[in-house]
C-alpha cells in the first residue's frame, strides 16, 4: 500500500543525525511507492538536505531560520504541521528524543489524530500500519494500529536500519516559513558532561548496578568497556547506583534515564527492576552477571552468569584480551 511518509529530522551541525537516517530507512520501507520526505529546521537545514537525500528522502522541507536552533514546541509544531500538509503525509515519524517526546503529542492533538510513543517497530501488516512499543515497564510489548490519519510515531534510536548511503542522490527542496513568536523563553541550559562514546550511539553498553557494592566497582566495569573498545562500548549505570552517587546521572539507563537499544547490553550486578528494563529491553542481546540466581534480569537475558562480578568480570576481560 503506497503511503506518503514524512520524517521529522534533527541536526548535528549541518548534517542529519544518525537517528534521522534510521527513520528515513524505515520510511522508505513503509512508503511502498509513496513519497518519502524529511523536515529540517535550524541554521544548518539547507546544507543537511543533501544528507537527507542520500539517506532516502525525495523531498526536504527546510527552514534555515536560526530561531529553530533551540527547540521551542510551539514554533516547531507550526512548522512541522505545515510540512505535513504540504507533503500530504499519511505517516509521520520522529525520534523518541526530547524533541519527539514533546512534539509528537502536540502534533497529534493539532491534527486530531493519534501518536504511538517510544516505538521499537513500525511495519506494514497486510496494508495496515502497526507500531510496537514496550509496556508494563518493559516486561511486555504492545502492538497498535491507527484508526486516524496521519499516523504519528516516535521511534527509539537504533531500532531501525538506515539505507546504504545513496551517493549522488538529489531531491526537491521546499522552503518552510520562518518561525513566529514563541511563548517559551529559554533562560539557560545546564549540560550533563559525559566523556567518550554516548550511550545512545554505542553498539555495546556495559552497565553496573547497586550490586557492585560501591563506586570502586565501576572501575572493573569501565575496564571491561575499554577492553571491548572505546569506539564501540559505553558505560551505563542503574538508577540505584546513580542515586547513591557512584556514577554520573548522565549515564543512567532506565525509565527516568536513557533508553538504549544496542546490539549487546551487559548488565553487571543489576537486579533487573522494571524501571531499568524499560531503558534496555530494546537491546538485541542482553548478557547478565549476578550472584542471585533469582534476579529478574535473567528473565530478559539471552545469556546469564550466576556468580560474583569480582570473579566473573576480570576473567571475561582476560578472555577478551586473548
Amino acid at each position: 500500500m503506497a503511503r506518503n511518509v514524512l520524517v521529522v529530522g534533527e541536526l548535528e551541525g549541518a548534517e542529519i543525525n544518525s537517528t534521522t537516517a534510521e527513520l528515513l530507512g524505515a520510511a522508505s520501507r513503509l512508503a511502498d511507492g509513496g513519497a518519502v520526505s524529511v523536515t529540517l529546521l535550524g541554521s544548518g537545514a539547507a546544507e543537511a538536505a543533501a544528507g537527507g537525500f542520500r539517506a532516502g528522502a525525495g523531498r526536504a522541507f527546510v527552514s534555515a531560520d536560526g530561531a529553530y536552533d533551540e527547540f521551542r514546541a510551539d514554533q516547531w509544531t507550526a512548522a512541522v504541521r505545515a510540512a505535513v500538509e504540504q507533503a500530504s503525509a499519511d505517516v509521520v515519524l520522529m525520534a523518541q528524543s526530547s524533541v519527539g517526546r514533546d512534539l509528537g503529542p502536540r502534533l497529534a492533538f493539532g491534527l486530531d489524530t493519534a501518536v504511538g510513543m517510544d516505538c521499537i517497530a513500525v511495519e506494514d501488516d497486510g496494508g495496515t500500519l502497526k507500531v510496537t512499543r514496550p509496556c508494563y515497564g518493559g516486561n511486555a510489548n504492545a502492538t497498535y494500529s491507527f484508526a486516524t490519519s496521519p499516523a504519528i510515531a516516535t521511534v527509539r534510536a537504533k531500532s531501525q536500519d538506515p539505507l546504504p548511503p545513496q551517493e549522488g542522490a538529489s531531491g526537491e527542496t521546499v522552503e518552510l516559513p520562518g518561525s513566529a513568536g514563541s511563548r517559551t523563553e529559554i533562560t539557560g541550559r545546564e549540560m550533563a558532561v559525559a566523556e567518550g562514546l554516548q550511550l545512545q550511539d554505542a553498539s555495546i553498553v556495559v552497565s553496573g548496578g547497586r550490586g557492585l557494592g560501591g563506586p570502586e566497582g565501576f572501575g572493573v566495569v569501565e575496564e571491561l568497556a575499554a577492553t571491548i573498545g572505546v569506539s564501540r562500548a559505553a558505560v551505563g549505570a542503574s538508577r540505584a547506583a546513580c542515586d547513591l552517587g557512584w556514577y554520573p546521572v548522565s549515564q543512567q539507563v532506565g525509565l527516568t534515564g536513557k533508553v538504549v537499544t544496542p546490539d549487546l547490553y551487559i548488565a553487571i550486578a543489576i537486579s533487573g527492576a522494571s524501571q531499568h528494563m524499560a531503558g534496555c529491553s530494546g537491546s538485541k542481546t542482553i548478557v547478565a552477571v549476578n550472584r542471585d540466581p533469582e534476579a529478574n534480569i535473567f528473565k530478559a537475558s539471552r545469556w546469564g552468569i550466576v556468580g560474583d562480578y569480582k570473579d566473573v568480570v576480570p576473567a571475561l576481560i582476560e578472555a577478551l584480551k586473548e
